[in-house]
């Protein structure tokens, strides 16, 4: 083979990789593991773009390397292939989702084969799968099995509750439970029927039936999280979307909260994505009071992190979707109250946190009073106040909260600074208002004030001291048709499991991906959607579980993913362990990655695994950006002109396909037939070139700015682009992609491939010894790549391949000893070309069973050095002189030296200054 051939030698080892299985992991005792993943892709029908890679081509570089090292590498690829858009495709087509889905994995595995990863395939796992979706419902039933005992700080067997409420009742239970669970002795639980005992038993178990607040879209005809809502409308689709109540399953992920705060001190994740994990999670100290409302029975409870100002307490301030707002709104405040109430609790709670300019809200009229002192204050409605954050109200103390001030400012509401001794630490600088004094807790330090009142509240049994957390458990359902069944059935209203060996429960057959008429989700139009027990038959629950269910336990799936009889080996758990290295976006940081870690925990706490953090060292890549490019239409015509010429005309821009656009420069023809209204284009060109204009966007459809892989690898090879797309820049940071700076890598390629053969394109290998500066060229190289690839800086390492290539061109090397160890250096970067030119070297094992080349620091140290030799002031030559020689040495060398002879025309000199090691100086 005479030329560089991308596409004859990329097929050729991908050819290879598969037949003999050269990726496939297996348990290796002998070895270090280490256990690389990326974040599970969702296999859209679009495929992939050039951004998506980004991540893939990482930890591919890094498991590569890792082989190299010796280590017995895991690095498997898989489809989280539920979702929404396969299941709106199909109420769209009639098209089944399974059909849909299995198109777009086709095509997301070819192109992902394309780019020659080393995945193991082998372990390739789908969550829409019902050898899949099996474990993901046993996880489910496990954890409906199961509760959260305080006093162990961990999850335990449902049978031992029962137990303990058989012998004593519920009396010194210290378990995660339903604020409202009663206190019931054993006589009392003994004679309650099996209605009744499961009702409590939903109030303790780890995942529950709850009316909870939702967002419904009925458009989609599903809940939507917080994620999909923006504005009132879904992301998907844009369509209203309303806030109501739906019995749903949730998840107690609140029982784990302190644990998920301490874990991530124990792993390696960037700092920001703890803090949103911390932020999200939301861990307060403060008491939990109760006002009476004037009037009423109802009493309202409020959750303050700052109870030492009580005193400054002016209104309190409740969710528009509390429960007793109906009931407070007084006849005189009814029409706005509610006209209020309508609209604001349509906002998602994502839009009502993060919107702090509009001020809204509504009086209901009614009071409560100030259990402190006694004092009526009045009941706000406001949607700054969510729901599921704490009782869903707050005591507003305006001087020293700044929610609180704006709105007592928008409002007209009265204004109390608090004379005490906390206003420091995160209070609010109030401005103006009237001055009080905190009495009893007047002149104390914050935190001997807030131990005080609490202690006050608790004695009065007014209130009590809690450590509240922001984080709501997680709701478990969706109203969709594409997601796992859950394994439940009904009877007499409760939830009851199903027996595990009727798992898989498979999703049925419907007649339409729609809701029904009446609301009820798609699964109500399966025929026969009913579970038989002795009992006789029941109603299956008819909500499938979200999206992130299967996302959160699949790292274990890949280990074991052919296992019939366990979700994983637990042995085979234990060799394999945490994620070494997990590369995905930080989007996920507050979704997925702490659903992964609540489900891991419990694992761990029922003893299947052995690990409680999934995930040691986490990358978040950056995204690559499109670089859209511009054509200019005259105004009035269809006639389009060039940048350069542009402003001498009144034009409008106008989006173009970037792939019909090559260094900026328009392809006229393929322009023409790319729209039909601008089959009659015509153009002025400068040069007899149409140049376009170019910005940096996010890469997206409507720019026209998506960048097909494919494409890339068709004109210039799959090793082109993985190595470009690390020279973009570091792999955190955001950068645009620029085809028209791909031919400098490409180039490089052709430049090492000429390396390892003549003028004639022949294989042209030496065994001759290296010179020293081949070593040296290498062995930096070896030094420059270990460090980086250590430090996961992969774009500086494609540099030093550039810089390496250069100079071994220049040193017209061709020996083996230098050139065997570049291939392997390059080949977790560009492992096609790399396999092929250790083939031409000899090999006939694959590369990556190779060794990474050792670094040895002795072909860096210099032992010569050229020496600049100036004679009366001005450098005439230079000397390569070894480092060892004396100053006598050096002045010698230099007087023999035939240009320094021919300056002195015979004469002897007036005076030599010799630096060794710097400079040599001759004035004659």
């Amino acid at each position: 083979m005479a030329d560089y051939n991308s596409q004859e030698i990329e097929k050729k080892w991908q050819t290879y990789w598969e037949k003999n299985q050269i990726f496939n992991a297996k348990v290796d005792a002998s070895k270090p593991k280490f256990y690389s993943l990326d974040m599970f892709p969702y296999p859209s029908g679009a495929g992939l773009h050039v951004g998506h890679p980004l991540g893939y081509i990482a930890s591919d570089i890094i498991t590569r390397y890792k082989r190299l090292q010796g280590f017995n590498v895991l690095h498997p690829m898989g489809y989280d292939s539920f979702g929404l858009p396969a299941e709106q495709y199909a109420i769209q087509t009639g098209q089944h989702p399974a059909v849909t889905t299995e198109q777009n994995i086709k095509r997301y595995t070819e192109q992902l084969k394309n780019i020659g990863f080393a995945f193991d395939w082998d372990k390739e796992v789908r969550t829409s799968d019902p050898a899949y979706y099996r474990w993901t419902q046993w996880i489910f039933m496990q954890l409906f099995k199961s509760y959260y005992d305080k006093d162990e700080d961990k999850a335990k067997s449902i049978d031992s509750l029962i137990s303990r409420f058989e012998n004593k009742g519920n009396a010194g239970v210290n378990a995660v439970c339903d604020e409202d669970t009663s206190e019931f002795s054993a006589s009392d639980w003994n004679n309650f029927n099996q209605e009744k005992q499961q009702e409590i038993l939903l109030k303790y178990r780890l995942t529950f039936l709850a009316e909870t607040t939702v967002n419904w879209c009925a458009a989609l005809g599903t809940v939507l999280s917080n994620d999909e809502v923006k504005d009132g409308f879904s992301e998907r689709g844009g369509h209203p979307v309303e806030r109501k109540k739906m019995m749903q399953w949730s998840m107690r992920i609140t029982a784990y909260a302190d644990r998920l705060l301490k874990g991530l001190d124990t792993v390696e994740w960037t700092e920001p994505i703890k803090e949103m994990q911390r932020n999200w999670i939301g861990k307060s100290k403060g008491a939990e009071m109760v006002f009476q409302v004037k009037g009423h029975d109802k009493q309202i409870k409020v959750f303050t992190t700052r109870i030492d100002t009580i005193y400054g307490v002016t209104y309190l301030a409740l969710a528009p979707e509390h429960d007793y707002v109906e009931d407070l709104i007084t006849e005189d405040q009814r029409t706005t109250a509610e006209a209020y109430v309508e609209v604001a609790k349509n906002r998602s709670e994502r839009d009502r946190m993060t919107d702090v300019k509009t001020i809204s809200g509504a009086f209901t009229g009614s009071y409560a009073i100030n259990p402190f002192n006694g004092e009526e204050i009045q009941i706000w409605i406001a949607d700054y106040v969510l729901a599921g954050y704490g009782t869903g109200a707050v005591m507003a103390v305006p001087a020293h909260d700044e929610r609180d001030y704006n709105f007592a400012k928008h409002f007209g509401l009265e204004i109390r600074q608090v004379i005490e001794g906390s206003m420091e630490e995160g209070s609010f600088p109030g401005k103006g208002g009237t001055i009080i004094n905190s009495d009893f807790l007047s002149g104390l330090e914050m935190q001997a004030a807030m131990d005080k009142a609490i202690e006050f509240v608790e004695e009065r049994k007014i209130g009590k001291g809690k450590i509240q957390f922001r984080m709501r458990d997680a709701i478990f359902t969706r109203q969709r048709y594409w997601g796992e069944p859950l394994p439940v059935y009904f009877k007499d209203g409760l939830p009851y499991l199903i027996e595990e060996k009727d798992l898989p429960l498979v999703l049925p057959e419907v007649d339409k991906y729609l809701p029904t008429e009446d609301g009820e989700p798609p699964l109500a139009r399966a025929k026969n959607w009913n579970y038989k027990t002795a009992e006789g038959e029941f109603p299956l629950e008819r909500s499938t579980m979200p999206g992130w269910a299967g996302s959160s336990w699949y790292f274990f799936r890949y280990m074991d993913p052919k296992n019939e009889t366990q979700f994983v080996d637990q042995e085979i758990a234990k060799y394999w362990g945490a994620v070494d290295l997990y590369i995905g976006g930080a989007e996920h940081a507050t979704g997925h990655l702490l659903y992964s870690r609540f489900w891991t925990k419990f694992l761990f706490d029922i003893g299947v695994v052995n690990i409680e953090e999934p995930f040691q060292k986490m990358i978040n890549q950056g995204m690559i950006q499109g670089r859209s490019n511009f054509v200019y239409r005259i105004k009035g015509s269809n006639k389009f002109i060039s940048l350069g010429l542009k402003d001498d005309y009144e034009t409008s821009a106008m989006h173009v396909d970037v792939n019909i656009v090559h260094n900026d420069q328009l392809n006229l023809d393929k322009f023409k037939t790319w729209r039909p209204d601008l089959a009659d284009a015509e153009f002025i060109l400068e040069d007899g070139k149409y140049i376009c204009g170019a910005e940096v966007e996010k890469m997206s459809k409507s720019k026209y700015n998506v960048v097909n892989p494919d494409d890339i690898i068709e004109r210039y090879g799959a090793d082109t682009l993985r190595l470009y797309e690390m020279f973009l820049g570091p792999l955190e940071q955001f950068k645009p992609w620029n085809t028209n700076g791909i031919d400098g890598v490409s180039k490089f390629l052709k430049k090492l491939w000429k390396l390892y053969h003549d003028s004639n394109g022949e294989v042209s290998i030496s065994n001759e010894a290296p010179s020293q500066e081949e070593l040296k060229t290498l062995h930096k190289t070896i030094k420059k790549t270990e460090e980086d690839l250590e430090n996961y800086s992969f774009n500086t390492s494609v540099a030093s391949f550039m810089i390496c290539v250069n100079e071994l061109t220049a040193l017209k090397c061709n020996k083996k000893a230098i050139l065997e160890p570049l291939a392997i250096l390059v080949s977790p970067y560009a492992p096609h070309i790399a396999e092929e030119l250790w083939a031409i070297l000899g090999n006939e094992k694959s590369i990556i069973y190779a060794s990474f080349p050792e670094f040895k620091e002795e072909f860096l140290i210099e032992n010569s050095h050229e020496y600049p030799v100036s004679i009366n002031g001005k450098m005439r030559t230079k000397l390569s002189l070894s480092l060892s020689l004396t100053k006598e040495e050096i002045e010698k060398a230099a007087l023999e030296d035939e240009i320094v002879q021919k300056w002195l025309e015979g004469n002897a000199p007036k005076k030599m200054i010799v630096v060794p090691g710097k400079i040599v100086n001759i004035v004659i």
